[in-house]
C-alpha cells in the first residue's frame, strides 16, 4: 500500500492503471475510520482491481468552525487499518492542496434533494460535499466509488449530479452498519459522554418501531413522524434537528407511505449531532 498526498502524483499513478484497463474502485473518507468505512473497503477490494481510499476533511462542507475544528482524527491508525484490509492507495491531501488560493468553483445542485433534512439546517454543506467529490472524481477516476447508506441524502445528492453531469461512474450504496445495540456507527460517536451513548439509541429505536408501525398498516406519514418524534422528545437532552419521511429517491416530502421510502432524522444528543434513517419498500 502507498500513501500520497499529492494530487499530481495520484494521477500519474492511476492513469497508468486506467490505461492498462485495471478497474478502480473508490472509497472517498474523513478519516476516523470504523467498521463502517471498513464495510465499504472491502466491497471495493473485492470487485476492484485497484482500491483508492482518500482521507481528507472537507473544510467547505462544515457550517460551523467549531465543528470542523473539533472532528475527530487518527491517521495513523486509519493507514494501518486499511493497509489490513488489502487498500492499494490511500491519498491523504491537505487543505492548501485541493483548494488553492485562488479557487472560486463550486458544484451547486439545487432542489429539495439539497435544501432538506441535513441541507435544511446546514448551508452550504451540499455543496461542499458536491463540490470535493467533484474533485476527488476528477482526481482519482474511479469505475465505481462506495458510499455508505448512512447519510442517505449523500447518497441521493451525488447519485443525482453523476448523472446530471453525466460523470463516467457507478455509485454503490452500502448499508449502514450498526452496533450490537442498533446504533448506526458514526466518526462522531467518540464524542458521546456514557449516558449520551445510551440516550442515542432512542434514535434507532424509534426508527425500527416506526418500520413496524408501517408493516402493520400505518400508511400516513405524518402519523409515521409524530410517533418518532414523541419518543424522542421524552429525552431531556436531546434536540432534534429534523425528522422526515420522504421518497427515497427524490427527497420530496409524501402524505402517503408508498413505494421506495426514506425516513430520516438528525438529533442533537447533547453537543454531538447524529444521523440515522431507515429504508422502506411499501407495496
Amino acid at each position: 500500500m502507498k500513501t500520497i498526498s499529492k494530487i499530481d502524483e495520484l494521477k500519474v499513478v492511476l492513469r497508468e492503471k486506467k490505461y492498462n484497463k485495471e478497474q478502480i474502485g473508490f472509497v472517498p473518507t474523513m478519516g476516523f475510520l470504523h467498521e463502517g468505512h471498513a464495510s465499504l473497503v472491502r466491497r471495493a477490494v473485492k470487485e476492484n482491481d485497484i482500491t483508492v481510499v482518500s482521507i481528507f476533511v472537507n473544510p467547505t462542507q462544515f457550517d460551523s468552525k467549531e465543528d470542523l475544528e473539533t472532528y475527530p482524527s487518527d491517521l495513523k491508525k486509519d493507514i494501518e487499518l486499511l493497509r489490513a484490509l488489502g487498500v492499494n492507495y490511500v491519498f491523504t491531501p491537505d487543505k492548501k492542496e485541493m483548494y488553492s488560493k485562488m479557487f472560486s468553483t463550486f458544484v451547486d445542485i439545487e432542489g429539495d434533494i439539497t435544501k432538506k433534512l441535513c441541507g435544511a439546517s446546514r448551508e452550504g454543506h451540499f455543496k461542499g460535499v458536491a463540490t470535493v467529490v467533484t474533485k476527488l472524481f476528477n482526481i482519482v477516476l474511479p469505475d465505481k466509488a462506495y458510499f455508505g447508506q448512512k447519510d442517505a441524502q449523500q447518497v441521493a445528492v451525488i447519485s443525482r449530479m453523476v448523472k446530471d453531469l453525466n460523470m463516467d461512474v457507478e455509485i454503490i450504496p452500502c448499508p449502514i452498519v450498526r452496533e450490537k445495540d442498533g446504533l448506526a456507527l458514526s466518526s462522531r460517536n467518540v464524542l458521546l459522554k456514557e449516558s449520551e451513548r445510551i440516550d442515542a439509541l432512542i434514535l434507532s429505536k424509534s426508527l425500527f418501531e416506526a418500520k413496524e408501525l408501517i408493516e402493520s398498516g400505518e400508511k400516513d406519514s405524518k402519523i409515521i413522524k409524530k410517533y418518532i418524534v414523541d419518543k424522542i422528545n421524552t429525552l431531556e437532552y436531546a434536540n432534534i434537528d429534523y425528522v422526515d419521511v420522504v421518497n427515497a429517491s427524490t427527497l420530496e416530502d409524501i402524505s402517503l407511505i408508498e413505494g421506495e421510502v426514506l425516513i430520516a432524522l438528525a438529533v442533537y444528543i447533547g453537543k454531538p449531532r447524529l444521523i440515522d434513517n431507515i429504508r422502506i419498500s411499501v407495496i
